[in-house]
């Protein structure tokens, strides 16, 4: 009798293994953004380039904008490495502080999705390809205390500096060089190793047009810069291919130009236009016009890759997931008396919206804030009034939590004067 039990459990084991076996297992997730410097969205469209058009046809493409909001607190330089941050950040300049591509100071407190990604319970490796150095000395802050003394796995950059193999050449082609080896080696890196999260930095399309402006010269390189990060995306399609995995790839650009196409770093809105095209087949409204914008790829990231993120920081993101279901958009808050309303549009949203307000920004030095609960609605309602105490703070911070949305402002009581970010730290 005892026999026959022993052999009805090995049985029942062989069984429940060969079940085990045909379910489905979850395919390993990894990323890929792409910045295409300086690439006006017109352009970008007249233009149809293979590569990017191709990742766009397999998900979506979209404009979208950077700049933050003009007049406002969040307005930003449309200038490159104020762009990149705010792609690596989520957050607009008056919080990651870098406000040009020289001098860069950045405000570490808010951290990039590199920082995020080794701060995970489980490892996750990185990989930058850039034809400029600063993007991981000084944006990433690779090896700083204040970053956490961050370190990226693979790295291959400093090519800008490297005037032997890379000697000068006229219009600065000597970028576009760099431009080819960047892309050369994250394909054979993401074919041989695949890191979990990888930035490709391309530089010379920037170039392009501060030489010629609009016209052939520009039209050339953009193209040619397509054919390269062709061979990245073979890469990617490859690891696809072959290995158990699922990749999110995001090619934009960090900003527009200006009407004739030599400069930008204004509010203009050309300038302010940006492109996205991304593989990612099923995504929310958040990546279509007037909303998507660079401060939307780090949770977008987050959420595909399933990262944890600590809440105030959560907190402090200016930009929404594309990615996954949205409740609510679009908030905005306005002075009534001796309160302020919230208002915000209702996407997918059910359930309940919590609201939290603190009115001091510790944060941005460090600290910690004191968020406090001051309110739970139906999100449904679309708004929702706070009563002040007797004490007039010129700053409030708001973050209003959904079960699938995370959406922050920050409240000036007096707008009547010009609002100094500065002000804030």
């Amino acid at each position: 009798m005892m026999k026959r039990f022993s052999g009805l459990l090995s049985l029942l084991a062989i069984v429940g293994l060969l079940f085990a076996g045909c379910q489905s297992v979850e395919k390993k997730r990894k990323t890929l953004f792409v910045i295409m410097d300086g690439v006006p969205a017109d352009n970008i469209e007249r233009l149809h380039p293979s590569t990017v058009f191709e990742i766009g046809d397999q998900g979506h493409y979209s404009r979208g904008y950077c700049g933050g909001k003009v007049g406002q607190y969040s307005q930003t330089p449309t200038i490159s490495a104020v762009g990149y941050n705010n792609i690596l950040t989520g957050t607009w300049v008056h919080k990651h502080n870098v406000h040009h591509n020289e001098n860069q100071r950045p405000n570490y407190n808010y951290w990039s999705i590199f920082r995020i990604a080794k701060e995970q319970k489980t490892d996750v490796t990185t990989a930058i390809y850039s034809s400029w150095t600063d993007n991981r000395t000084m944006l990433l802050g690779e090896g700083k205390p204040e970053t956490g003394n961050l370190k990226i796995d693979y790295v291959f950059e400093g090519y800008d500096l490297d005037y032997q193999n890379f000697p000068k050449r006229n219009h600065d082609l000597r970028i576009y060089d760099i431009d080819s080896t960047v892309c050369e080696r994250a394909a054979d890196c993401i074919r041989t190793n695949a890191p979990d999260l990888n930035w490709v930095y391309l530089w010379y399309t920037d170039d392009a047009y501060h030489w010629y402006g609009d016209g052939a010269f520009a039209d050339e390189y953009v193209l040619k810069t397509d054919a390269l990060i062709g061979k990245v995306w073979d890469a990617v399609k490859y690891r696809e291919q072959h290995f158990d995995e699922e990749w999110l790839v995001i090619v934009l650009s960090d900003h527009g130009r200006d009407e004739l196409g030599y400069d930008h770093g204004g509010q203009s809105d050309r300038a302010r236009t940006i492109w996205m095209s991304t593989n990612l087949s099923e995504v929310n409204d958040q990546f279509a016009e007037p909303y998507l914008s660079h401060t939307d790829v780090n949770p977008t990231i987050c959420k595909f890759m399933g990262f944890e993120i600590p809440r105030d920081l959560a907190f402090e993101f200016d930009g929404s997931s594309f990615y996954g279901p949205r409740d609510i958009y679009a908030l905005e808050s306005l002075n009534y008396d001796n309160s302020i309303i919230l208002r915000w549009k209702i996407d997918q949203g059910k359930g309940m919206a919590r609201v939290f307000m603190c009115n001091d920004n510790k944060f941005a030095t460090g600290g910690k804030d004191d968020w406090k609960e001051v309110a739970i609605v139906p999100v449904t309602d679309g708004e929702c009034r706070i009563e002040l105490d007797e004490t007039d703070h010129k700053l409030y911070k708001f973050a209003v939590q959904t079960d699938n949305t995370i959406l922050n402002l920050w409240h000036c009581r007096h707008a009547d004067r010009p609002v100094s970010p500065i002000e804030y730290r």
